[in-house]
Parts: structure tokens; sequence; C-alpha cells
């Protein structure tokens, strides 16, 4: 007797959220969502390069069909001692006379491995519409990345890591990201990892400081991504550097 053979399916790396997206389902309110919809726009970068600022996540959903999301752990639960486990949820409480009245915050970031990301920062009095806010956010803040191999210990010319070092900040938190040569890895703080695995870059060195919130720490990241895109580049450096920004096709 032939036995049956049983498709295999594939499911993502835990923590992290696929979903599909109804194109035919979606009434785009803005001009430009009318224009992806109508198949006039058939790339992000005609939008991200105009500068123009994305108003509908629905977008971002048909541009960039491979995204992905996960959450990161900005918050802590409760434990004896004052001690606990990280948590993706940031809960804060007000004292009202009706007793305590819980908030939750949590904060997303959506990639596609492949020169865009995206992270944001969702708060609501229960957990799930938290993590919608988030997820939105997210993809509203959506940008490309400039990749390449500025290490001069490699010189392949892959964008495996970052062509320059960068800087980013947020309030006293402050991380400096540097280009590692292939096989480094990525040296960095745990939830920083997630974003420059989602952004596409495999190999980084990171020096941090004041980084005890999680939260500045993330954003401050973020920051230094948008730095690099910031910088000018000379034709004749990016082919040395290997700079490539958005997509690699």
């Amino acid at each position: 007797m032939v036995e049956e053979q049983k498709a295999v399916i594939l499911e993502p790396p835990e923590g992290v959220i696929v979903r599909t997206f109804d194109k035919e389902g979606w009434n785009p309110k803005t001009e430009i969502g009318m224009k992806v919809k109508s198949g006039e726009i058939k790339s992000i970068e005609e939008i991200l390069n105009k500068g123009v600022k994305i108003l509908e996540p629905q977008i971002v959903d048909v541009l960039v069909p491979e995204l992905q999301s996960t959450l990161l752990s900005i918050g802590q639960s409760k434990g004896k001692f004052g001690g606990g486990k990280k948590s993706i949820w940031r809960q804060t409480q007000k004292k009202t006379k009706e007793g305590n009245k819980p908030n939750f915050g949590c904060l997303a970031v959506v990639g596609n491995k492949n020169g865009y990301v995206g992270i944001g920062f969702g708060k609501s009095k229960e957990t799930m519409p938290a993590r919608e806010k988030a997820l939105r956010s997210a993809k509203l803040n959506l940008i490309s990345i400039r990749r390449g191999c500025g290490s001069w210990a490699c010189g392949c010319g892959k964008p495996h890591s970052i062509p320059f070092k960068t800087v980013g900040k947020c309030s006293s938190a402050q991380i400096e990201l540097l280009p590692a040569p292939i096989g480094t890895g990525l040296c960095i703080e745990e939830e920083c990892k997630k974003i420059l695995d989602l952004a596409g870059i495999k190999d980084v060195y990171a020096n941090a400081t004041n980084s005890k919130n999680r939260l500045n720490l993330v954003t401050a990241c973020f920051s230094a991504f948008k730095e690099l895109s910031k910088t000018k580049v000379s034709s004749k450096d990016v082919e040395k550097l290997g700079v490539l920004k958005g997509r690699n096709e």
C-alpha cells in the first residue's frame, strides 16, 4: 500500500506574527491608498522617497506582503523582593476612588528582513487593543534603511551589515552601531537584536550607555537607523561599501 503524503506547514519562529491581508475588502480613505489599490503605486519606495506620511497601515500590507512582526519585552512582571521576568506588557496604574485602573502598553516592531523596519507603541486599558495599536503604529512608521559592508576587516561588498557608524539617542539612552565583518553576528542587546534581525542586518557591533530603560534603548536604536539615511554618501563610497537602501531584489 502506498502511504499518503501529508503537506508540511512551516510555522513562523516563536514570537513572530505573520498575517494575511484581504486587498479586495479594503476600502481606502486617502489618495495614496486609492492609488495603491488601483495599482498606480506598485512600490513602497515611491512613497518613502517622496517623504509622504503613510496614514493607512493597509498600504504597507499591500506593498510589503512579506512583512513580519513581533512584540518587544519592555515591561516586567511582578515578582518577589522586587524581581520579576521580562514581559511584553508595560503596566501602569492610576489610583482613583473606585480603585486601581490599570493601563497596558506594548512596543511592536515590523520588518521584512530585507531593508524595511518600523516600530510603534500602543497603550490601552486592555492588552489586545494595545497590541493592535502598536502594530498599526509600527506600520505607519515604516522606513527603509541603508545596509552595506563598512568593516575594514571584511570588505566583501555585501549588504550584511551597515555601511558606516551611526548613533541614536532617546532621552538619556544612547546607542552606537558599528559595522562588523561577516560572520560576527549581532553583538547587541536582545530586544535591539530583534529589530536588526527584522531589518535584515546580520552583523553589527554596538555600544550602549544609560541602557537600563529598555523602551528608551529600543527607540534610540531605531533613531540610529534613521540617521543612516540622513548621511550623504558619494557614488564612489556607494560602490566601495556596497551600500543598499531598501529591498534587495
